[in-house]
């Protein structure tokens, strides 16, 4: 067996003794320069780690959201996001390499390997352990060195600041405008697409439309979103007028005609499979089951709530309109719900 051999073999055959690996000491624990320049460059590293949570900070204010510039490489890209993600990719960065360097030339290098014992320790152990975590502390040099505790306390509490200012980009408070949608008292129901009004006489028992309001290309074409869309789609559907068991008024439907919010209550989903023997309408999403009949209630899956139903009448033209907004707020609920 060779020397090397010998230093790693167990001293009683393998399975539980400890091992003698010989310890060759790092330059840093054998010279005051190089152990004070190691130091010097982990406080380097967290203290760049801190100038570049600053720079995130200073590049989030000076650039705009729609400025380009060109970069080598990467090509036309957003100055903002790209200076927004390199500052917070070199304050990450360089806490992790200081980090790092810290332990690889200043802290304690002892390599041991410890035999495996029961789980569940003696109070001699748990102090025993205790005490070494406090010699492992004293040794780690956080204490003894205030250049690198201070220096890595600084990035610490800088890091934080990129989340907070990141909060603005979310926006002001929606306010009431998660509980309102386009629909208003007299606003006519028209079919979905083609945009056109629809009558009480043009859907059959057992027919369903998915419909808008009447204003909703305006709205559109004003806003250049579909946002009005998301809230204000509707299912009409049309039953025997002693098929509804309930509803959620008794005086908003019409001869049958009843009208229910398209998004689910779940997750948001556009609702579209309707079937008229059990006026169920199903989810194609996660599969919960609502039905119209019924106030349009959970009958099966993971919504928790029932459809909003949206009040309808008739106009003097025969004209299904709206007879103001939805009661409660449409799709799935939120925090501020209630």
């Amino acid at each position: 067996m060779s020397t090397d051999s010998k230093d790693l073999a167990t001293t009683d055959g393998g399975a539980h003794g400890s091992v003698d690996i010989p310890h060759k000491p790092r330059r840093a624990d054998t010279d005051i320069k190089a152990a004070r320049r190691a130091e010097r460059q982990v406080s380097a590293l967290f203290l760049i780690s801190a100038l570049s949570t600053i720079g995130f900070v200073v590049a989030y204010v000076a650039f705009p959201s729609d400025e380009i510039i060109t970069v080598p490489v990467i090509g036309p890209t957003n100055a903002s996001n790209f200076f927004l993600g390199l500052a917070l990719g070199v304050a990450l960065f360089c806490i992790g390499a200081g980090a790092i360097h810290w332990a690889k030339k200043l802290m304690p290098d002892v390599e041991e390997v410890g035999a495996r014992t029961p789980i569940g320790a003696t109070p001699d152990e748990t102090a025993a352990a205790a005490e070494l975590f406090e010699e492992g502390a004293d040794a780690s040099g956080f204490v003894s060195r205030p250049i690198i505790r201070r220096s890595l306390l600084t990035a610490l509490v800088l890091l934080p600041i990129p989340a907070v200012v990141l909060l603005r980009d979310l926006g002001p408070l929606p306010g009431t405008k998660l509980r309102e949608t386009i629909w208003a008292d007299g606003v006519r129901v028209v079919s979905d697409v083609s945009y056109l009004p629809i009558r009480l006489s043009d859907i059959p028992v057992g027919g369903m439309v998915s419909a808008v309001p009447e204003n909703l290309p305006e709205v559109e074409e004003e806003t250049g979103t579909l946002n009005a869309r998301a809230k204000a789609a509707v299912i009409v559907v049309r039953m025997l007028p002693s098929e509804i068991r309930s509803q959620q008024n008794d005086d908003w439907s019409v001869d049958g005609v009843i009208a229910y919010s398209k998004i689910c209550t779940h997750v948001g989903c556009p609702i579209g499979l309707y079937e008229q023997q059990t006026h169920h309408l199903l989810c194609p999403c996660h599969q919960s089951t609502f039905d119209l009949a019924d106030s349009g209630n959970v009958v099966f899956g993971p919504a928790a709530r029932q459809l909003p139903q949206l009040a309808i009448a008739v106009d003097e033209d025969g004209y299904l309109v709206a007879r103001g907004d939805f009661a409660e707020p449409v799709g799935p609920s939120f925090w501020e719900r209630g």
